[in-house]
């Protein structure tokens, strides 16, 4: 049921892409169906370039055929997943892949951002995902005790091999202390003047719309 309902609204984001644009493409499981979607897409004609917010997304993409472009200008249209969609204000969660850098300068600087998901992303209230902050290595344990003092009760992510480390070299801590976030703005404001935090993935951005969708194939548009 979760696969349909990823499949119909990646079906439903492809069809916003316009000939000509360049888009950005986000990461994800969700962002996979979408990138096949523009796939079948451009088999039928349509004209575009991508701008990938990760090395996974771009490996993806050239597969299928899609041109890459560097991120050196503004974005037409960003389209990209999310771990959590607050309803009513769409302010999002992300992060969960790891890319939340990269996919947060493609998002600010689109011209239009949409974000795509099943229905089960949608809460009341930011938190209950673990919100991701990606740091640098460099004093990371610093770093961690000056969260940890904010409340986010900060957990190192790591793999079987270790720690993760972003495309950029980065380590992320996944903070679950935060939970629920009831000021957003105001976290990432404590968040970003702590040294040695990169990102956060609070998306407090404009979205201009989240393309939900449902187990039965269903999807529904959502305005902020």
């Amino acid at each position: 049921m979760t696969e349909l309902a990823r499949r119909a609204a990646a079906e439903a984001a492809a069809l916003l892409a316009e000939d000509g644009m360049r888009l950005g493409l986000g990461t994800g499981r969700t962002m996979e169906l979408v990138l096949r979607a523009l796939a079948g897409r451009m088999r039928g004609g349509l004209r575009f370039t991508g701008v990938a917010t990760s090395e996974a997304t771009a490996a993806r993409a050239r597969a299928l055929g899609i041109a890459l472009v560097a991120a050196e200008r503004p974005c037409d249209l960003a389209i990209d997943g999310a771990d959590e969609i607050e309803r009513g204000s769409l302010r999002l969660i992300k992060g969960g892949g790891g890319a939340l850098l990269r996919e947060k300068i493609v998002a600010e600087a689109a011209r239009r951002f949409v974000v795509v998901a099943e229905a089960g992303k949608l809460v009341d209230r930011l938190g209950e995902f673990a919100l991701p902050v990606e740091v640098v290595p460099f004093g990371c344990a610093v770093t961690a005790a000056r969260i940890a003092a904010l409340g986010g009760a900060p957990v190192l992510r790591r793999c079987e091999g270790g720690p993760v480390r972003t495309d950029n070299g980065n380590l992320i801590l996944d903070c679950p202390g935060f939970a629920p976030i009831g000021d957003p703005f105001t976290l990432e404001r404590r968040l970003r003047a702590v040294a040695g935090v990169v990102a956060s993935g609070l998306f407090l951005l404009p979205v201009e719309r989240a393309i939900i969708g449902h187990g039965d194939g269903r999807v529904e548009e959502l305005l902020p």
